[in-house]
């Protein structure tokens, strides 16, 4: 879990975000050890930004792995309480991960909540109602 945090934490401090000022990072670790990491990319025009979860994940599919390959995603923003995905993030990892996945959210003071895929985003849009 530690180098899981490590990972998450450091490319939170790459996080392009001068609008908003708020970073986010966020790491995927693969049931092989590998950990994926990712953080979110603002855009002047804000519809174009990218979250850290998102671009994590995107990355492990870029490298060819699937949801059977992911054991968990732990997202670190620096708030209050454990941080919280926003909905866009909830519904694509309701897609690319397994609904039993962990979810591990966390803060810059190591305050965690885990939660799976499938608390994160009941009665989830998927493509059995396409």
């Amino acid at each position: 879990m530690e180098k899981l945090y490590d990972a998450a934490l450091a490319v939170f401090k790459n996080s392009y975000s001068p609008y908003s000022k708020f970073k986010v990072g966020a790491s995927v670790l693969l049931k092989n050890g590998e950990i994926i990491s990712g953080t979110n990319i603002e855009n002047a025009s804000y519809g174009l930004t990218n979250c850290a979860e998102r671009s994590a994940l995107f990355a492990a599919y870029s490298k060819g792995y699937r949801k059977e390959d992911i054991e968990k995603i732990m997202v670190i923003g620096d708030v209050e309480e454990p941080i919280s995905p926003c909905g866009a993030c909830r519904q694509v990892m309701s897609e690319l991960m397994n609904q039993d996945s962990e979810v591990v959210l966390t803060n810059l003071k190591k305050d965690i909540k885990v939660m799976k895929v499938k608390e994160l985003l009941p009665y989830s849009f998927n493509n059995e109602v396409l």
